[in-house]
């Protein structure tokens, strides 16, 4: 027996050892994509001295070296490369697995590091799906594990304020939240299918999907606007503000989703929505989502946000404050009564900080799987209604779209053979 870990038997079928992190110890991890938003997990891991990062794993060897320079910074020894994740499950020494990969792997990687016993830190949006999400649900619930959902936000002082200031009747009757995605988008061009560049497991990066040609511009940061691979600006960048809406609000699934999404700026390679209005039906309250990806100029005064409507006021909560990420509060005659800004510290370290210490604690994390579920679902459900041209009604309780096949289609996926398909799509 190692001396950092107690291994009591695992009740149920599973009848395997669990692993508990001793308090004195250091967290062993395996950062699975390092670059773009992995890149700025690894910083943020390295940040935390009780922290131990045994592997970089990633498929492209041209990204690695910005990973490599944060890890020496940090004063730490330079770990080794590997392109598949199951070297870093195989180790028992590893009690955790950062993701910052392309979003069509935070499924299958969720999933197959829950079944090796390892924690997770998974980066938003959870899925490609909503079957998928479901799947990563049960994987956690099945080897009780610790998965946390990357929608730092979530976790800063400034927004749990936010939350208790909405929940505090002040604003009255609460029936509307407001998400939006106002920003200027780039212009992604036109690019030719090539062959794989060197440096690049392209077999390993495809992972379960059926493969398509490498093409630049569904690779990397170009990945999310391709149907095959991503779920839009919705789920990339919206799925932050649905996760607050719906949080703010205690909202589960909608019964009926409706709006539209389409690319109606851009003339290039992109396939998702550069423009949606969405709106998602309660029996006492909605949620409209709306994204313009072709505006350098914000909605009600930020690029990214919030409101929460009530009949005796609003609360907006965003990059509010000269770039700054806060909230403010509006009475019934439209005078400001309460601004709070975050302190201008590090916004993703109280997310990372909860997620080891629930490593040790075994509690849930303060963004469960089940709740970037939720969020990630309502990302995935303006797509349906994008794809489909139409509303809809949905089945909260069995994750499917009523009555309408052509719609309910796009809740799961096809897979290929492969070692990281997931079970029971």
């Amino acid at each position: 027996m190692r001396r950092r870990f107690f291994l009591p038997l695992a009740a149920g079928a599973l009848g395997v050892a669990r692993r508990r992190a001793a308090a004195a110890d250091k967290i062993t991890i395996a950062l699975m994509g390092v670059r773009g938003r992995g890149r700025g997990l690894t910083k943020a891991f390295c940040d935390m001295p009780d922290v131990n990062v045994a592997y970089v794993c990633d498929v492209d060897q041209n990204v690695v070296d910005a990973a490599y320079r944060i890890i020496a910074d940090a004063g730490r020894k330079r770990p080794p490369l590997v392109s598949d994740i199951r070297r870093c499950l195989d180790d028992r020494s590893v009690d955790a697995i950062v993701m910052g990969t392309p979003l069509h792997w935070h499924a299958p990687g969720t999933i197959l590091a829950c079944d090796a016993g390892k924690d997770v830190y998974v980066e938003k949006p959870i899925s490609h799906n909503i079957r998928e999400g479901r799947l990563m649900v049960e994987a956690a619930r099945r080897n009780q594990r610790v998965v946390q959902v990357g929608t730092q936000l979530r976790s800063l002082p400034v927004t749990q304020r936010f939350f208790e200031y909405v929940r505090s009747g002040k604003l009255g009757r609460v029936l509307m939240a407001k998400a939006w995605n106002v920003q200027l988008r780039r212009h992604i061009g036109h690019q030719e299918d090539e062959p794989v560049p060197p440096g690049i497991d392209y077999d390993t990066w495809t992972g379960p999907l059926p493969p398509l040609p490498f093409n630049r511009n569904r690779f990397h940061g170009t990945v999310n606007w391709h149907w095959h691979y991503g779920a839009g600006d919705i789920g990339n960048d919206g799925v932050h503000q649905l996760d607050l809406a719906r949080t703010a609000l205690g909202l589960p699934l909608p019964a009926e989703v409706s709006g539209m999404g389409r690319k109606m700026y851009f003339d290039d390679d992109q396939q998702t929505p550069d423009t949606m209005n969405i709106t998602y039906h309660y029996p006492d309250k909605l949620i409209s989502y709306e994204h313009r990806l072709w505006n350098p100029y914000g909605l009600e005064g930020c690029d990214n946000g919030v409101a929460i409507y009530g009949d005796a006021g609003c609360a907006q909560i965003g990059r509010l404050f000269e770039g700054k990420f806060g909230f403010r509060v509006m009475d019934d005659k439209r005078r400001i009564i309460l601004t709070d800004a975050h302190d201008g510290s590090s916004i993703d370290a109280p997310h990372v900080r909860d997620f080891l210490d629930c490593i040790r604690s075994r509690k849930r994390p303060r963004v469960d799987i089940e709740e970037g579920h939720l969020a990630t679902s309502l990302a995935h459900l303006g797509n349906i209604v994008a794809r489909a041209g139409r509303g809809f009604r949905f089945d909260p309780e069995r994750e499917t779209v009523l009555a309408d096949e052509a719609a309910n289609q796009y809740v799961k996926r096809v897979y290929r053979a492969h070692w990281s398909t997931p079970k029971n799509v």
